[in-house]
């Protein structure tokens, strides 16, 4: 019986003995997969996307996108603009949808040196992917269809979704044959808020 006993307690100091001594010489080894973030395609992958998948990328995108915290710029008119300037157009931004929000007021400036600049000023936009500002020859802009109808440029990425900012017009576009500004989604070809052009 002691010969029992004496053979369970050894068993049971060499398990614990085991039991605290083996992460000495046993690695737990962990390879947990990486924590997925949404990466934004390329304007070419979403192209080729089912029409199902371009829907669903593009809600996930467009919801991280207005989830963000405002970009606020306060661009100073430069000192070529504070000399003389003309305004030759205004507009005011409006709301595309009731999720493409815009608002505040689009000015285009000739300068002394006939270069023309669009200036933004108490600007403010929902937030998306890949926004940029574009110049289309069409007045009344509401949808894709309305931009792709007409002609337009790209002057630009949109520097912030809220505040002043200026927006260099190229030496040789003729801005007269532009009517209105677009806020426009460049990964998915949504409009964000257009702003008619009128001539002063």
């Amino acid at each position: 019986m002691k010969k029992i006993l004496l053979a369970l307690a050894l068993v049971i100091v060499a398990a614990a003995g085991w039991f605290f001594a083996s992460p000495l010489f046993i690695d737990d080894v962990v390879d947990e997969a990486p924590i997925a973030v949404a990466a934004v395609p390329t304007r070419e992958q979403v192209r080729k996307m089912p029409p199902e998948q371009r829907t669903v990328v593009m809600n996930e995108l467009m919801a991280s996108s207005a989830a963000k915290s405002d970009t606020v710029m306060d661009e100073p008119m430069n000192m070529a603009m504070a000399e003389t300037p003309l305004v030759v157009a205004l507009g005011n931004f409006t709301d595309a949808d009731a999720i493409h929000r815009g608002s505040g007021k689009a000015s285009m400036y000739r300068l002394p040196d006939g270069s023309h600049v669009l200036r933004f000023e108490d600007f403010a936009v929902t937030n998306g992917p890949a926004l940029v500002v574009l110049m289309s020859s069409v007045a009344e802009v509401s949808s894709a269809e309305d931009v792709k109808a007409g002609r337009y440029i790209k002057l630009g990425k949109l520097k912030g979704n809220k505040g002043n900012q200026n927006y260099t017009i190229p030496a040789s576009i003729d801005p007269s044959h532009y009517r209105s500004v677009v806020i426009w989604c460049d990964l998915f070809d949504v409009v964000f808020s257009p702003a008619t052009l009128n001539a002063t």
